[in-house]
């Protein structure tokens, strides 16, 4: 069956009856170049094991289940069951969990289908959670060797923005304070069915075997992260001392900037996480 042939693919839907939710975000990628760029960044083979998240029709989960160990994907919306169990028939090494991924126990689920052992991600993401799923799988501690997703263009820019870049976040910290992304390809809105309103653009997070940034204290890292860039047109002596997140005198603010020669006016997007992560440890050590 070719599920990047688009006349195949809704053959194949119209067959089970389905009908495209856009409230789950839903774009089957069917295009086959596009397709080959995800399996070649996923760096999978067969002694790896992969999790899916959103696996729609199957397009993607054949592929990963024809290189891989085993492949779990997990699916949200029941109307794709019929057509999975279907398409995936004849692979043995693929299992299917129907729930939302947002409501996963990944601990749990890892010991019980992967023992454990190290796994890749590689997934058409659903755009509207993957914000939030890409930070739970980051700070659930799960042995996640790298992300390989296609996601909305804007957030990819924002994932991989520089210090002083307009896109530059709290999310692009998070990102790189605990991965390396890197923009694999760009994908048209022709890639899909139906077709987004949106470009996509499928990116690798390297998730670091050891981590680069080592805060003193992780949670009050990232409190001075959001602090800093919920209120971006600020300074960061105003936005961190007039958070809603922490309670920080504005002198001692001040007296940790001075101490790192680092100019009192400067705003929160100006500095690269190293400097954040510095900046942060002193300030800890000011106020306990």
């Amino acid at each position: 069956m070719n599920l990047t042939g688009k006349s195949e693919l809704i053959q194949l839907l119209d067959r089970h009856g389905f009908s495209f939710s856009k409230s789950l975000g839903q774009n089957f990628l069917i295009d086959k170049n596009i397709l080959d760029k995800i399996i070649n960044a996923s760096d999978i083979d067969k002694n790896k094991n992969v999790l899916e998240i959103g696996p729609g029709a199957g397009t993607l989960t054949c592929e990963l289940c024809k290189i891989a160990k085993k492949v779990v994907s997990v699916e949200i919306d029941s109307k794709l069951e019929p057509i999975l169990n279907e398409v995936m028939a004849d692979y043995d090494n693929f299992k299917l969990i129907m729930q939302d991924a947002m409501e996963v126990d990944m601990k749990k689920l890892v010991h019980e289908e992967f023992s454990d052992e190290p796994f890749v991600i590689s997934a058409n993401l659903p755009y509207y959670i993957t914000t939030p799923l890409v930070m739970k799988f980051f700070e659930e501690d799960l042995p996640v060797e790298s992300m390989t997703l296609m996601i909305q263009k804007e957030v990819a820019g924002r994932m991989t923005a520089n210090a002083g870049n307009k896109e530059y976040g709290a999310l692009s910290v998070a990102v790189r304070f605990y991965s390396e992304p890197k923009i694999v390809c760009t994908a048209p809105p022709n890639c899909f069915v139906p077709q987004p309103k949106v470009t996509s653009t499928v990116i690798n997070l390297k998730v670091y075997e050891e981590p680069p940034y080592i805060p003193d204290n992780k949670e009050f890292f990232f409190k001075v992260v959001k602090s800093l860039f919920s209120q971006r047109r600020k300074t960061l002596v105003n936005s961190l001392s007039k958070s809603p997140y922490m309670n920080i005198d504005k002198n001692i603010i001040i007296q940790t900037l001075n101490e790192m020669n680092i100019d009192i006016n400067i705003r929160g997007e100006k500095l690269e996480i190293e400097k954040l992560v510095e900046f942060s440890n002193i300030l800890l050590n000011k106020i306990v």
